[in-house]
């Protein structure tokens, strides 16, 4: 005999494949939107964590700024100190120097020379007066050369004034004094000028 299903399967089969599909689509759905939560709890945890190494950070460079504040102070104390230190140092180095030009002064200044002026400038000497003669100028002007201490003579301008017997000769020459000073050695019949 022949069996017939009269029953409709093809309508059970098509809503069971239905009901699988919704089945298949809402576990599908449940899947993925846990996967989001869970991508969304991972970022949320690692942007929060970032924030976290911003904040520290930013705190460490606020504290690193302060100290590089205090380090650009120190060294501009420092300059400060160490240039007062060379002008010390400096004063303490030419301390003599003065004492040294007056000697020579009173070493090679020949008789009949009368200073009106002697002004320093660093190493340099600036010296106006009056001389009976020209040779006497130049007879000072080669005893600048042959010191130890000084150096460098350059007449600057000479010329006559007075008349007659007084008749004088105004000068005016630069020098140097020299910083490497060799021993002093006295200069033979020239002990004093009048000034």
């Amino acid at each position: 005999m022949i069996r017939i299903n009269l029953l409709p399967h093809r309508e059970e089969k098509r809503r069971a494949q239905q009901l699988q599909f919704i089945v298949l689509a809402a576990i599908s759905l449940v899947l993925g939107a846990v996967v989001v939560g869970l991508v969304h709890v991972a970022i949320s945890s690692k942007v929060s964590y970032q924030e976290r190494r911003n904040q520290y950070l930013k705190q460490e460079i606020a504290v690193l700024e302060k100290q590089i504040e205090e380090i650009k102070k120190l060294r501009e104390q420092t300059q400060s100190l160490l240039a007062r230190k060379n002008v010390v140092e400096n004063l303490q180095s030419t301390r003599s120097d003065v004492v040294h030009l007056l000697d020579q002064m009173l070493r090679i200044l020949p008789d009949g020379i009368h200073l009106k002026s002697l002004k320093q400038s660093g190493y340099q000497i600036n010296m106006s007066g009056f001389a009976q003669s020209n040779a006497r100028i130049s007879t000072l002007m080669r005893s600048i050369e042959d010191s130890p201490w000084l150096d460098s003579p350059i007449l600057i301008e000479i010329h006559a004034t007075g008349s007659g017997a007084n008749r004088l000769s105004e000068f005016s020459l630069t020098f140097n004094l020299t910083k490497v000073a060799a021993p002093v050695a006295p200069v033979s019949g020239k002990t004093g000028g009048k000034g």
